[in-house]
């Protein structure tokens, strides 16, 4: 189960009602998302108005805030801003955390509900917007730049002895240290392919633009209406716009793997040239991150109580017929470097 950040509800309640001037009523902690370093809640004042908190540790997220604000204004509907304090500030630092604050939009995200063509094409749109937004040099010199690192490859690497090695750990390890067994192979490609393409890619050094970075079917969010909005945007990049696209036909949580709804998508977007060895790329990199991140939290540590189950799930749900390891080694067929 996700746990909330150590910082009490009765905190942000003051937070909320001292320095953005919202009286409210209750807060409700929102168990979602995979973020530990992050805690969401679901807000309501006595008047019936509700809000969207997040609190995230540490005080260096002002940059995605200011720069959803001037998404918004650019005139990308599809952003949801957020809420300035009294102050005109965009978050609220509150002993060692970083409170943000959004409207709240009642709605499903796209793991939950299948977009319809109109969206596909209206998400195609809002892409290629925020993918030529010219972004101003004094936002874009704080947002990170794609450096095809080798970090999370050399941590799978690391974990090779340990897959290998005795049996150990609960149930839970257990299951997945024979999985990983099983699967070495796939997990020895998909990291060696990785590689290869990066360094072909730093030799094509690619243009770069504005990515959300994890545009999957959980970060869409679809209310009541129709209307889409792209949220969670935690970790803007510039980089190149494969980036983004990777996940259009991807297979992230097994959906979003029909080229129906690529076709629609690309209406939106437009006319393009896609870079099929940067798109295997990420599509390989993404994998090894995950392997890394859920090889590490299951293999590496017992914490995560009725957490880890799941997490176990979505781990071997990636090795799944139309997966996302199915695509990326479908996209990287053919390829020569």
């Amino acid at each position: 189960m996700i746990e909330q950040l150590p910082l009490s509800p009765q905190r942000i309640i003051d937070c909320l009602n001292t320095d953005y001037s919202i009286a409210i009523a209750t807060l409700t902690f929102l168990p979602l998302g995979a973020d530990m370093n992050a805690s969401v809640y679901k807000a309501h004042t006595q008047d019936g108005l509700s809000f969207f908190v997040k609190l995230k540790r540490g005080h260096h997220h002002d940059i995605s805030v200011t720069l959803l604000s001037l998404l918004h204004s650019s005139g990308i509907q599809q952003i949801i801003p957020p809420i300035k304090t009294i102050h005109g500030r965009p978050t609220q630092h509150i002993d060692d955390f970083t409170l943000i604050v959004y409207p709240f939009v009642e709605g499903q995200n796209g793991f939950c509900y299948n977009l319809t063509d109109d969206q596909w094409v209206t998400l195609g749109k809002v892409l290629r917007q925020i993918h030529e937004f010219d972004v101003p040099p004094s936002i874009k010199d704080r947002i990170r730049r794609e450096a095809y690192s080798s970090k999370r490859r050399e941590a799978v690497r690391l974990l090779y002895a340990h897959i290998d090695g005795n049996p150990t750990g609960d149930e839970t390890a257990l299951k997945l240290q024979t999985f990983m067994r099983d699967h070495r192979l796939a997990i020895h490609r998909l990291v060696d392919r990785a590689e290869q393409l990066s360094q072909k890619i730093r030799e094509q050094a690619p243009e770069f633009v504005l990515c959300h970075a994890d545009i999957h079917g959980g970060n869409v969010l679809i209310d009541a209406n129709g209307a889409i909005y792209i949220v969670d945007w935690d970790e803007p990049i510039m980089a190149p716009k494969e980036r983004d696209l990777m996940f259009i036909g991807g297979g992230v949580a097994n959906i979003w793997n029909n080229p129906h709804e690529e076709k629609f998508f690309y209406q939106g977007y437009g006319k393009t040239k896609i870079d099929r060895a940067i798109l295997a790329y990420y599509r390989h990199e993404r994998i090894v991150e995950d392997i890394n991140e859920f090889g590490q939290a299951l293999l590496m540590t017992t914490t995560g109580g009725d957490n880890r189950q799941e997490m176990y799930k979505q781990f071997i749900g990636m090795f799944e017929p139309r997966g996302v390891v199915d695509i990326a080694f479908k996209t990287d067929e053919g390829l020569v470097l």
